[in-house]
């Protein structure tokens, strides 16, 4: 019997390990999709096109956008980014009327609350629960630096038909 136990769980690391090699090797993570890349799932700049299932079992669509109306506690967003007096660039996101909610990351939306997506030249470098990001590095040159607004399912969130979206370039000289 202790044999047919121990050939037991040899085979649940290895069918395990294999499993999670397979699914690497696949583009497959925990969380079900690659946020680290939009382009590669043929999204824009803002998000990407897949629907990926979130903890509650509903799709989200970072391509989906969520319209708010227009009045007077609509959120709303501003950016600004500067040199760190060591190395690279700290952003700062200044939002109004937006709570950044971490708890609820992947769950549905609830208005007045969410995240933010951050990329760099098309690129998602970070998920953000807060209004401060630093950047280490950008490359030598010209670089697009978007921030958007989004609901807790990803979706992105406008203002009416305006993106709660912010792009500016960030160049860095050789």
């Amino acid at each position: 019997m202790s044999r047919s136990l121990a050939l037991f769980g040899i085979g649940l690391v290895f069918g395990g390990g294999i499993g999670f090699l397979v699914a690497a090797g696949n583009g497959i993570t925990l969380d079900g999709h690659d946020h680290s890349d939009p382009q590669a799932h043929g999204g824009s700049t803002h998000g990407d096109a897949h629907g990926a299932m979130n903890m509650t079992g509903a799709h989200a669509s970072h391509d989906a956008i969520i319209s708010l109306s227009d009045a007077v506690d609509a959120p709303s967003l501003d950016v600004a980014i500067a040199p760190d007096p060591v190395s690279g660039w700290n952003l700062h996101l200044l939002v109004q009327n937006f709570r950044f909610v971490p708890e609820h990351a992947s769950s549905p939306h609830i208005p007045g609350e969410g995240h933010a997506h951050v990329y760099v030249n098309g690129t998602k470098i970070a998920r953000l629960y807060g209004p401060w990001l630093h950047i280490a590095d950008l490359p030598v040159g010209d670089n697009e630096v978007t921030v958007t607004l989004t609901a807790n399912d990803h979706s992105q969130l406008a203002v009416g038909d305006k993106p709660l979206r912010q792009t500016m370039t960030v160049s860095v000289a050789p």
